[in-house]
């Protein structure tokens, strides 16, 4: 059965989601994440569209994203997941789909200021309702962008934000408040089926299922505890999972973003 074609409308920004095919975290690895904003920036250089808000998350990805004209969303989308599906299959040494279905798209008017600085919130606060932040500040969002007024190389301010005060650094304060305010909305739990029930109690390797030992998981399904993966690259080199030779061009573009959105001095790293 066809999809249904998706209507844009022109002068609207559009609330994206992508997530990892099966819900995996493919996207956990410092180097990955970092392939994934090189990409971005060739999207912006192919495109032209104007990139609000970014966070790249483990399993999924959200961005507020204004396209040129409408029918520029699908073609934006459709090359940056083609081509990161592309570069993290060869990097992780895997085949078939990396993403998983369709992305969400969700729109509104550029003169829907509320609706804009809600959005803006929702995706910088999505490392804190994973529980993987304390606040705000987020080595793969661009939240610092806004709370320190930085330029990361990719992303600008959104015109609500703008109107919030007299000036930058009002606008900034004002921002910087209504996020503290912030109380992620809470997830409901998944409806089970009768089979859904039945397999939950299962082992399929055998008896009863037992409790895991594995990392646990946060509000937004985001994987807390990773003693194996690292979301920061190793000292000395030490692990070596996944073979990616970084070129400067990649790690120009990723290491200005990072250092634009980074914490201010002597705050460090919340959590």
């Amino acid at each position: 059965m066809p999809r249904k074609p998706r209507k844009f409308n022109p002068g609207y920004a559009y609330h994206i989601t992508i997530r990892c095919n099966n819900r995996e975290f493919k996207l956990h690895r410092w180097e990955c994440r970092k392939v994934f904003l090189f990409a971005i920036k060739q999207a912006l250089e192919k495109h032209k569209f104007k990139l609000y808000a970014v966070c790249i998350m483990s399993n999924h990805i959200h961005y507020l994203i204004e396209p040129e004209q409408p029918d520029d969303l699908p073609k934006i989308m459709h090359w940056l997941n083609w081509y990161t599906a592309m570069c993290f299959n060869r990097m992780l040494n895997r085949t078939g789909h990396f993403w998983e279905k369709r992305y969400y798209a969700d729109g509104f008017p550029a003169s829907d200021k509320e609706r804009a600085l809600n959005t803006l919130r929702y995706i910088h606060g999505n490392p804190k309702a994973a529980k993987i932040r304390a606040g705000f500040f987020y080595e793969f969002s661009n939240y610092g962008s806004y709370d320190q007024l930085t330029d990361d190389g990719l992303t600008q301010w959104h015109p609500a934000f703008l109107q919030l005060g007299n000036n930058l650094e009002d606008c900034a304060r004002k921002y910087r408040g209504f996020c503290k305010r912030y109380k992620p909305p809470s997830k409901s739990a998944r409806k089970c089926t009768w089979g859904n029930k039945f397999l939950a109690s299962l082992d399929l390797k055998g008896g009863k299922r037992s409790g895991g030992s594995g990392g646990s998981r946060g509000s937004g399904g985001e994987l807390i505890h990773l003693p194996h993966l690292p979301l920061h690259p190793p000292k000395n080199g030490a692990i070596k999972r996944c073979q990616v030779s970084e070129t400067p061009i990649v790690s120009a573009v990723a290491d200005r973003f990072i250092r634009a959105n980074q914490p201010p001095r002597g705050e460090g790293r919340e959590r």
